[in-house]
């Protein structure tokens, strides 16, 4: 086998989880689950699939149960996903190949990688939001692009490809600081990238699309309000009107967001709409304290 947890931390996820096991079923050594007290079938569908289930709380910061699951796994290698995540045949054939190759190989396949250098790019994008990632050494973790999934399409352009994101590392060279829901996960040595897509259905549907902005838009609302952002007629042009005009702009034209058609138009507005709705939902918050 290819000696490879797959690691997941799950809540309710019943309509999710059967796709996304299935689909790493062939390629895991062993399948490790926490799950915060689901309340649907979550749990019974993962031991379906001979998963190793843990049941916790369900924390606000949701990393903690995926550090969790990071510990209890025993494979050299780890797979992290979400419920709502595909790996395809070419993705694991490549997880294969990466995991097996020696130092030397692994470099010269790096540097052969078709979209190195969009990835690189959106990797520096990423850095300049969180900071340095991993360090010099051996690699020892991979982002993997992400397709996602929006209205029936999975989208290309509008600054929503590659979205990568940390998730095949070896054992114990990353591990998730858990202080804040948006953080990256922290690598002690190199970093690479994987070529093939993971698929992300988490908007299988428009009113799931609203369901999770409306919960990311109360995330930004309580940072706003820890960050003690100020209450002003220049805060309010700029979370009212700017911010969300610009957003607009560069996800449209910059970005090519208009090359995904009217669901690039609409997941760029509605992406657009989350500065006032979280600036209105702080100012009701703040009224109430």
């Amino acid at each position: 086998m290819t000696n490879l947890s797959v690691a997941l931390a799950t809540y309710n996820e019943e309509n999710n989880l059967t796709e996304c096991l299935e689909s790493v079923k062939d390629l895991a050594d062993e399948i490790v689950i926490v799950d915060g007290s689901s309340e649907d079938l979550t749990v019974k569908i993962a031991k379906k699939y001979g998963a190793k289930v843990l049941v916790k709380d369900n924390p606000p910061i949701f990393h903690i149960n995926k550090q969790k699951a990071l510990d209890i796994a025993s494979c050299d290698w780890i797979l992290q996903l979400d419920a709502d995540e595909r790996v395809s045949q070419e993705l694991k054939e490549e997880i294969k190949k990466v995991i097996s190759l020696p130092e030397k190989e692994l470099e010269i396949y790096q540097d052969n990688l078709p979209d190195k250098k969009l990835f690189l790019r959106h990797q520096k994008l990423i850095e300049k939001r969180d900071g340095a990632i991993g360090s010099e050494g051996q690699y020892v973790a991979f982002f993997i692009p992400r397709l996602n999934y929006f209205l029936g399409k999975y989208l290309r352009y509008g600054g929503v490809y590659p979205d990568g994101v940390i998730r095949l590392f070896k054992k114990g060279k990353a591990h998730f600081p858990c202080i804040d829901v948006h953080e990256q996960i922290a690598v002690n040595g190199r970093v690479g990238w994987l070529q093939n897509p993971l698929y992300h259905k988490d908007s299988p549907s428009f009113a799931r699309y609203l369901e999770r902005n409306n919960r990311y838009t109360d995330l930004m609302a309580k940072q706003l309000h820890d960050q003690k952002k100020p209450n002003n007629p220049a805060a309010a042009v700029s979370y009212l009107f700017l911010k969300p005009v610009s957003w607009l702009i560069l996800t449209q034209i910059r970005h090519k967001g208009i090359l995904d058609g009217y669901r690039g138009f609409l997941f760029s507005f509605f992406s657009s709409l989350r500065f006032p709705i979280a600036y209105l939902k702080y100012l009701k918050n703040s009224k109430g304290n």
